[in-house]
């Protein structure tokens, strides 16, 4: 069997975490508290849930659902030498994965193995970066590598797409999937301050086949000027897309519901709509 491509750099992403000057992340604030709502609509109770991401031991020990609380176990992300954390199989009612999906090598893979260390009518549920997050930086980058040197360099992570995710979640094994983005646009000063925050949040090119060479004055320039021209707001300041993609779904299980049989239908649309 074919391993799938390394695109992610493991070890440099471990590097960027590891020297980032600060660890305050908006980022991550969104996300919790998009979860903390998330876990809140569900009557149920999940004994045993962990909670992996990086930054875990900064992350909550706990989370109300509607009829009860949630007790994690927090894994790092990336504290071990392979991309997936150790855990037995068979075990967990409710795995939860924050911002760390968008950059293992073989997310069908790792859903797979996440699924496996459900129980059944256990729930995942994962927040990775997606969609069009950061498409306006891709595109300046793009303009300026093709202005400056005639080509391009990889200097985005690609993103998975919220079209894509129920299939993941129905390739993994799970039922019941459901895939859906929260969009957000974040404002800077200057391209170069976005840039900054990115340093900031350890979120650095982490592509295997990142750039060799930093990138040069003349190029970081071109690409600032590129932004400015294609996304700047009338103040001056600069728009830039952040997606969170969520996706979640059960380990199948009797309880579960089950799509109706075709044709077994008892009542007519067309009585329900009133037609002759």
């Amino acid at each position: 069997m074919s391993q799938p491509p390394r695109i992610f750099d493991t070890a440099r992403i471990r590097a960027n975490l590891a020297r980032r000057p600060r660890r305050d992340n908006f980022v991550r604030d969104l996300v919790l508290e998009d979860l903390a709502d998330r876990l809140a609509a569900h009557i149920r109770d999940f004994p045993r849930a962990v909670l992996i991401a990086p930054d875990a031991s900064t992350l909550p020990v706990a989370l109300p659902t509607a009829s009860a609380t949630v007790s994690f176990e927090r894994i790092e992300a990336f504290s071990g030498d392979g991309e997936f954390p150790e855990l037995p199989e068979g075990e967990q009612d409710l795995i939860v994965s924050l911002l760390h999906l968008q950059v293992v090598n073989d997310v069908p893979g790792y859903l797979a193995r996440l699924r496996a260390r459900l129980r059944a009518d256990g729930l995942l549920m994962v927040a990775m970066l997606g969609g069009d997050s950061l498409s306006e930086l891709r595109e300046a980058f793009l303009a300026a590598d093709l202005d400056v040197s005639g080509g391009a360099s990889a200097r985005v992570a690609p993103m998975v797409q919220v079209r894509d995710g129920g299939a993941l979640l129905q390739r993994a094994g799970l039922a019941l999937p459901v895939a859906d983005v929260e969009s957000h646009t974040v404002r800077y000063a200057t391209p170069f301050a976005l840039m900054a925050e990115l340093q900031a949040l350890g979120a650095s090119n982490p592509l295997v086949d990142a750039p060799k060479r930093f990138a040069t004055r003349k190029l970081l320039s071109r690409a600032a000027h590129a932004y400015a021209e294609r996304d700047s707001d009338s103040d001056g300041r600069i728009r830039a897309t952040l997606e969170i993609l969520w996706l979640s779904g059960w380990v199948p299980h009797e309880s579960q519901q089950k799509p109706l049989r075709p044709g077994s239908a008892k009542t007519s649309l067309r009585d329900v709509l009133g037609g002759s």
